[in-house]
């Protein structure tokens, strides 16, 4: 059992773990922003054009509720196209900033690659002869 957990420890606290975490919880946080900026920023203006539609409330119910003494009994059955359409914009912002992300990451790695790497010294036996060579020449 102690190398059970030992192991999955040693699992656990590799650095690919612990980053794809860190990633999944700033990515979350970063999804309810974006939600927040297509729901609170982005949507109001856009309906406002549109007539003053609130897109949340667009929906188009295809059973209505059965309400008996002012109490809702059953449900009605609806079909939301206006959370579909925030969704879906929600879903666009993301993906275009993660493209953002990775064309600014793939643009640094590049710049990094085409710098050129300083020449590797020569092992110590060529860097004998051509001293070896250098003196027989200043001698002639």
């Amino acid at each position: 059992m102690k190398g059970f957990i030992q192991e999955f420890k040693q699992f656990a606290m590799r650095g690919n773990v612990v980053d794809m975490a860190v990633g999944i919880i700033i990515g979350g946080a970063f999804g309810k922003i974006v939600s927040s900026v297509v729901a609170d920023i982005i949507m109001p203006p856009i309906g406002l054009l549109v007539g003053g539609v609130n897109f949340t409330d667009l929906k188009v119910t295809l059973k209505k509720a059965v309400i008996e003494n002012g109490t809702e009994i059953v449900p009605a059955v609806t079909v939301n196209y206006g959370n579909f359409i925030q969704t879906t914009l929600d879903f666009i912002i993301i993906a275009m900033a993660i493209f953002l992300l990775i064309k600014g990451i793939n643009a640094f790695n590049k710049k990094k690659k085409e710098e050129p790497a300083a020449p590797a010294a020569p092992p110590a036996d060529i860097q004998l002869l051509t001293e070896i060579r250098d003196l027989l020449k200043k001698e002639k």
